[in-house]
């Protein structure tokens, strides 16, 4: 009985902190993805656009939330390839990790965290994790 009971709760504990490898989320990565793109043509207002409420009033402006990621993380800002790799729950977030070569073509692996809004998803904050091996 106590096998059972553990089976179950392992199984829930993976049902709510994972979501399937091959399940894709409608608009996370098209959030992502129009982010970047609205970086690469320096149109840091519609980039601004796909931010949470939270990431808004901390940064106040789409002038100083490009500044940021500018300076902070150029790998976004002009990615010469983008790569989604796993998304994951945590939570109300939805954790997507994404891989990011550079304009030299050094990668880079970002977790985007993701939040569900009444304007739908929106980017939550962006960690960049430790760099993939030099083969990835």
């Amino acid at each position: 009985m106590k096998q059972l009971i553990l089976g179950a709760a392992v199984a829930v504990m993976f049902a709510f902190g994972a979501v399937a490898e091959e399940e894709r989320i409608p608009g996370v990565e098209t959030t992502i993805q129009n982010q970047i793109d609205a970086f690469l043509q320096d149109d840091f207002e519609t980039a601004f656009s796909f931010a949470s409420p939270s990431i808004k009033r901390i940064f106040g402006s789409s002038v100083r939330f490009g500044e940021m990621v500018k300076n902070g993380y150029p790998m976004v800002w002009r990615p010469q390839d983008v790569r989604f790799l796993e998304l994951r729950r945590q939570g109300p977030l939805l954790l997507q990790k994404v891989l990011v070569r550079d304009a030299n073509g050094a990668p880079h692996v970002l977790e985007y965290n993701m939040i569900e809004t009444e304007n739908g998803w929106q980017i939550d904050g962006v960690q960049l994790l430790a760099a993939p091996p030099v083969g990835a």
